[in-house]
């Protein structure tokens, strides 16, 4: 993605193809004078935001009945003079639309490039941007709610609480090195320093400890699926999945690697893995697929540990954060292949669901994550400091560079342009 180019005026499809309606949209200094060269509608005189009906042409020839809605800036998603254009779904209507407008000065916009815009000229933080992304991306009702909070400024609101109290230390310990020559004044107390440098570490890393479960609620909840040869657990994934997605076989060792799939329960994502009986044995890709089983269960948050009458549970490590449902195939309360028990095993995932209110912010960003693990490691070389009574000039310097990485999360200092870009550009067109 290269340097955006604010002057120039972008155009885009802002909505997925093969729609019975489509929205253009239009934002930049020439947004009113393009779209008023293509219909009947003055958008330069209009009202701040203002709905119209108009009609589309290319020269004589009508091309589609539209409705354009106008927003004048800073009244508009990107802060700038902006049209929609809402235009019939075809395919050769929209092309020839954006060709008209292309030729009437404007470019078409690269991925991402609206939002960019919205946050170079102050319409969102850098957080509530990438949230968008997430939004659009967002396939359940967890992952949507979470897109939301951050949208709405729920991690920036958080940030900006603590910056503040940073700001406040940082500020102190500065003022005293203008007093240095004053060797006993002291504008901080060190002991209050201190307890409020806990405080702000504790809270930080709260924040970055709910990135698991963020990501978790994101991306899908891993459910290993474990237990030795022919147990039932591809059957078991082809019933939860409802349809065969796993091969079932008499034969010992027919799942030789992972397989994954997904489904939606509570309004979470669950990824099962169904993964390879554990058993010794002398088939050396056997033996590959068994060490996978073992790595998958490793990084599941729920494994779904299953046997049979007469045949013993595998013998796994299993951490304190995992949770284990133990499932006891081919008895009275549950058969996999006729679906008996399904629906109690489902209740017992929903109940695994991490939990959470909706005034809890949650980490759900691997950069936001990234950022607060830094800032934690120098928050705690200030306390460090403390402890050992470090002068102010070095406290200040780290205490400085906890703020400058917070600040790297929503944007609130100069942003590097390789970072904007890299951010902006797994966006699509017309966001």
């Amino acid at each position: 993605m290269s340097i955006i180019n604010s002057i120039d005026t972008i155009c885009a499809l802002a909505t997925a193809p093969g729609g019975a309606l489509g929205i253009i949209r239009v934002s930049g200094p020439a947004a009113f004078s393009a779209v008023s060269a293509l219909c009947s509608v003055d958008c330069g005189s209009t009202a701040v935001r203002s709905l119209h009906y108009a009609h589309i042409k290319d020269g004589f020839e009508v091309i589609d009945e539209v409705m354009v809605s106008v927003f004048r800036a800073p009244h508009s998603y990107t802060g700038e003079d902006s049209v929609e254009i809402s235009c019939h779904g075809s395919h050769y209507i929209l092309n020839k639309v954006l060709e008209l407008l292309v030729q009437h000065g404007c470019r078409m916009a690269l991925p991402g490039e609206f939002t960019q815009r919205a946050y170079l000229n102050g319409k969102m933080d850098l957080s509530q941007a990438e949230a968008v992304a997430d939004l659009i991306a967002s396939t359940n009702q967890a992952s949507h709610r979470l897109a939301m909070s951050q949208l709405r400024g729920g991690i920036s609101t958080e940030l900006s609480q603590l910056r503040d109290h940073l700001l406040k230390l940082t500020s102190l310990l500065e003022l005293e090195l203008d007093f240095s020559d004053h060797e006993d004044l002291e504008f901080a107390d060190r002991t209050e320093l201190l307890q409020l440098a806990q405080t702000i570490e504790a809270h930080i890393s709260h924040l970055a400890h709910s990135f698991e479960t963020g990501n978790a609620l994101k991306n899908g909840i891993p459910v290993a699926i474990v237990g030795a040869p022919n147990v039932g657990k591809s059957t078991l994934l082809n019933a939860l999945l409802g349809e065969e997605r796993a091969i079932v076989s008499d034969i010992q060792g027919t799942t030789r690697d992972a397989i994954e799939d997904t489904i939606n329960l509570g309004g979470v994502t669950f990824r099962f893995i169904d993964t390879a009986g554990i058993r010794h044995t002398s088939d050396q890709i056997e033996q590959m697929g068994i060490e996978r089983s073992i790595a998958a269960a490793q990084r599941a948050r729920i494994i779904l540990m299953m046997t049979e009458p007469g045949i013993p549970y595998p013998d796994i490590e299993v951490r304190d954060d995992q949770t284990v449902i133990r499932i006891e195939n081919k008895t009275e309360d549950f058969q996999a292949k006729y679906g008996i028990g399904l629906d109690t095993l489902k209740q017992q995932l929903i109940a695994a669901i991490p939990t959470y209110s909706e005034n809890d912010v949650i980490v759900t960003n691997a950069r936001h994550y990234d950022a607060l693990q830094r800032a934690h490691a120098s928050l705690l070389r200030v306390i460090n400091a403390l402890g050992i009574g470090l002068s102010s000039d070095l406290l200040s310097e780290d205490l400085r560079q906890v703020l400058d990485i917070l600040a790297e999360i929503t944007g609130g200092q100069i942003t590097p342009q390789e970072t904007l870009n890299n951010i902006f550009s797994h966006f699509c067109v017309g966001k």
